[in-house]
Order: structure tokens, then sequence, then C-alpha cells
């Protein structure tokens, strides 16, 4: 059910602050937050609290406010109302650039993209110091990390390969190790897999479960319209619906059978197996389906 959205109005940001040792609590700590754009409320009341170290999936339809929600996340994004606390540190009691530096959103694709002409290697080592293309040269230190972390995502024997040929999914786990390389407390995949072929999403989500296995793992927020590329290790699931969290909570309280049917619109059976889930639309309710969108 939609919730009203609270009337607080957040206050503008401060100026820059220094960081200092980062508040002990939860990741993510939402509370009533809301972003209104042109009149209307495109995420309106979420709440949601997540443990640090965790991962977390932010799932639902087009339009239902997920990049929206990992836009503030992200702190790149000032919410319209209600209080945003992320790794302890509360929009307008702290700089936020300051607190970007301890996250890292990764998505497939942006205004902006690596220079192609980069090696996976070479785009790895841009991570350390954010820009498109290298234009400082790395110390050995970073080299030595940078094949760490090329090692951890699976793409050591392509270390040395034109950004510009490999395959979506490669391109996607590079951009991943790049974001690893600072160590990011808190990472947020976008869509990661979007346009991925089986293989290519498998091995972008093995990349993510062995990312929880390390030590000191970041907290990991997945958004994702696919229920099946849900990875097994999850905690939390946010199901959001016309910009507000329709239920929040463990895997299998939220991806049911009667939250995913109203938050797709559509009626769905789900199935989980070896802890991940999946859904299916009988073919038999196709024809109803086209029958609403001709009204």
């Amino acid at each position: 059910m939609n919730r009203i959205a609270k009337t607080r109005i957040a206050q503008p940001p401060m100026g820059p602050a220094p960081m200092g040792p980062a508040p002990m609590g939860p990741a993510i700590d939402l509370d009533g937050v809301g972003v209104l754009r042109d009149g209307r409320w495109i995420l309106r009341d979420a709440t949601w609290r997540l443990p640090r170290g965790t991962c977390a999936a932010v799932v639902g339809p087009n339009g239902s406010g997920k990049s929206t929600l990992a836009r503030v996340l992200a702190a790149h994004l000032w919410p319209t109302s209600g209080r945003c606390t992320i790794l302890g540190r509360t929009f307008g009691q702290t700089s936020l650039p300051d607190l970007r530096k301890s996250i890292r959103l990764v998505q497939p694709a942006g205004p902006y993209d690596i220079d192609g002409s980069l090696t996976a290697r070479q785009v790895v080592l841009t991570g350390f110091f954010s820009t498109l293309n290298l234009y400082e040269k790395p110390t050995v230190a970073m080299h030595r990390l940078a094949t760490r972390m090329l090692n951890l995502v699976g793409l050591s024997a392509v270390a040395d390969r034109a950004y510009a040929i490999l395959s979506s999914g490669e391109r996607m786990r590079s951009l991943i190790a790049r974001a690893l390389v600072v160590r990011p407390q808190l990472l947020l995949l976008d869509e990661p897999t979007a346009g991925l072929d089986l293989l290519a999403r498998e091995q972008v989500l093995a990349t993510a479960a062995a990312l929880l296995q390390q030590p000191a793992a970041p907290t990991i927020v997945l958004i994702t319209h696919h229920i099946e590329e849900i990875p097994p290790r999850t905690a939390s699931v946010v199901l959001m619906s016309q910009g507000t969290i329709l239920a929040a909570g463990k895997p299998a309280d939220v991806l049911t059978a009667r939250n995913l049917t109203q938050a797709y619109g559509v009626p769905v059976h789900v199935r989980q197996a070896d802890g991940r889930f999946s859904v299916h639309v009988k073919p038999s309710a196709w024809k109803r389906l086209l029958n609403a969108g001709r009204q």
C-alpha cells in the first residue's frame, strides 16, 4: 500500500567539513525520504535501514523510483524531505563530497564513458584518480592492487586487452574492479547485468558474491528489474512501486507472489531454488495484459 509522503523538508547542504572517523551504525538509514520534481513525488516516504557489510537488492519495474533512490544513496541527489544517513553521515550535517569518497556507484552506461583505448588494467587504475583516462602515473602499489582486483573479478586473462574490444560483461567487471581499488564502504551496482547474456550475467553475479567473501567487504546494493538476478547471500530486499517502498525485509518475506503481482501489475508465480528466486507468468494471462494496455 502506498504511503503519504512526510512533509519534513530537508535542510540545505552545509559547507565542506572534515570527515573524521566514520561513526558506527547502519550503512544506510533512511527515514521518510522523498524527492519532489516538477510538482510530482518521484520518491516518497522511503524508510529503510541496512546493516554494514551486507548485500541488499532494490527491485521494481521501470519508473518505480529505483534510480532516484540510487542517486540519493550515492550522495548525488539531495532529498526534498526526510532524514538521510549514509555510512553514519547525515545529510545536512556532513560534507557530501567527502562522503562520496567512501561510496562508488557503478553503472553499465552513462553520459560519459571510459576511453576505449585503455587496457582493462589501465581502466582499473583510473579508479585511483576518479578520471576517465589515465593522466597520472600510478605507483607500484597501485599496480599491485589493480592486479589483485582484476584477479578477484576474473579478468586476469584479458588485463592487457583494450577496453573497447572487451565484451559487455567484461567491461562491467572492469568497472567493478575500478570501483574497488579505493576500498569503498558502500558499493552501488545499478543494473550491472543490463543487456548481458546468460553467461556474462552469471559472471557479474559471481563477482558480487566473491566480494562478499572478502575481509572488510563493502556493503553492496544491487539495483535491478529482475528477481532472478538477486544473489543467494542477499540479506535484504527493497521492492519499489510508483515511487514508494512497497515492501522491505528478508527476501522470502518480500518476494512473494502477492507483492510482486502488485508491484509489476501482472499475475506472477514465484519459485525458489538454491537460494535464488524466479518469477513465472502464465501465457494464459497474455491476452488480458494486452487488453489492459488498450484501455
